[in-house]
């Protein structure tokens, strides 16, 4: 720029604004104007190529064969449960002790609750429920062992349940059969 242009720019107030025309020898610049203007032109050049010239990549392919490290199939496929009879006795056992099945019952249908082995497993808040008939316990809100009929007893009639209590049973008789397998029913001993 020579010494008449930067006069000019210097004098220049803000309500003024002096134009310079574009000739050969001062070449041809661009003004984006901020720096923010200009990483925009950026991202909008960009997006238009990779519009124009799309990547190619490859499609991922499902596995048909078994690689080192890599197991696509199940390591064993899940035990099959099957639905049968139970008596307080025989459903004693299940009460996921040494790594096995808990199993517990509520008004005679039993549920196969292994996948809550945190609650109803051998360490659980909820633990003394595996193996036995909840009901009572259920629908009182009430964990205490003294909930439980002893295994050699009869069944407890419920009987003396007040109604809110009986809803409240069916309320976990249906929580449970959304969340676990019914995989059997309860009766009494030497019925099986």
């Amino acid at each position: 720029m020579d010494q008449g242009n930067r006069a000019a720019l210097s004098s220049t107030s803000t309500s003024q604004i002096t134009e310079f025309p574009i000739n050969a020898e001062m070449g041809l610049t661009l003004d984006f104007g901020t720096p923010v203007n200009t990483a925009l032109l950026v991202y909008i050049l960009y997006s238009v190529q990779r519009i124009i010239f799309p990547s190619t990549s490859k499609p991922t392919t499902i596995p048909n064969e078994f690689k080192a490290g890599y197991s696509w199939m199940p390591k064993s496929h899940p035990p099959t449960v099957l639905y049968k009879t139970y008596t307080p006795k025989t459903l004693e056992p299940f009460s996921g002790k040494d790594g096995g099945r808990i199993l517990l019952a509520i008004d005679g249908i039993v549920f196969d609750v292994t996948a809550g082995r945190n609650f109803y497993g051998p360490d659980g808040m909820y633990g003394n429920f595996a193996g036995r008939d909840a009901s009572r316990g259920m629908a009182k809100q009430s964990f205490d062992l003294e909930m439980l009929t002893p295994v050699d007893q009869p069944l407890d009639k419920l009987d003396d349940l007040k109604s809110d209590e009986v809803e409240n049973m069916k309320g976990w008789i249906e929580h449970f059969s959304n969340k676990y397998i019914i995989c059997g029913k309860l009766v009494e001993n030497g019925q099986a």
